[in-house]
């Protein structure tokens, strides 16, 4: 059979809500382990009852008046509720930025490389970062670039939207799209 939970938490700070004896109120409405209302009760009451089944008496809503408290396993609740948060966790998606690296003048076959792996990575609900490089005199010729990654946007059109329009920065065009 189960004890009820202990209060050793003298001397450490404790986070959770009152129970058992931490609950130090003369009157509480409580609420059995089925879920049923029985009003409001002396304390002393309510601990013998939680004791008697060999559960817990947890305070749920401490700024009520009289503070709502319920009979339950509160280890077992507690489990559940981590249960639950790795579960929301394990659902949550993670977008990534990824980075596509240009040079002003690609070959047809390399941007087609560059295309496909970029409507990939939108596919899959990440942010594509385009960089484009320019190397010693080419930056004389930054208009052919910033043509290359407008023609780069409109071929990823369908899947994307400009989060960061084509811009120079130094020898360097940027641009960042993100899945529709």
């Amino acid at each position: 059979m189960r004890k009820p939970m202990t209060n050793d938490h003298e001397g450490k700070k404790y986070s959770g809500p009152r129970m058992n004896a931490m609950i130090n109120v003369k009157e509480i409405r409580l609420i059995t382990e089925d879920g049923d209302n029985i009003g409001v009760v002396v304390t002393s009451d309510a601990l013998d009852r939680a004791k008697n089944v060999a559960l817990d008496l947890v305070e749920i809503v401490p700024n009520a008046e009289p503070p709502v408290c319920k009979i339950m396993d509160y280890g077992k609740h507690k489990y559940q509720e981590q249960k639950k948060l790795a579960e929301a966790r394990k659902k949550q998606k993670t977008i990534e930025t990824k980075e596509i690296k240009l040079r002003p003048n690609i070959e047809t076959h390399d941007y087609d490389v560059k295309l496909r792996a970029s409507r990939r990575f939108l596919e899959e609900g990440n942010k594509v970062k385009v960089t484009l490089r320019f190397r010693g005199r080419e930056i004389a010729h930054s208009n052919l670039g910033l043509k290359l990654m407008q023609r780069f946007l409109e071929d990823n059109i369908d899947l994307a939207k400009i989060d960061q329009a084509p811009r120079m920065e130094g020898r360097i065009g940027l641009m960042i799209l993100s899945a529709k």
